[in-house]
């Protein structure tokens, strides 16, 4: 269990693939989509 093994966290980043162990991310945060939100009136 290394680099070159596909099962492993460690394997996938050097492959550069993805899976269970190594979900892709996400493009958007909840924090940026939260202050679109509308202004606070003040």
């Amino acid at each position: 269990m290394g680099k070159g093994d596909k099962k492993t966290r460690r394997g996938k980043i050097v492959l550069g693939t993805f899976g269970k162990l190594r979900p892709r991310r996400k493009k958007f945060s909840l924090r940026s989509q939260t202050l679109k939100g509308k202004p606070k009136d003040s």
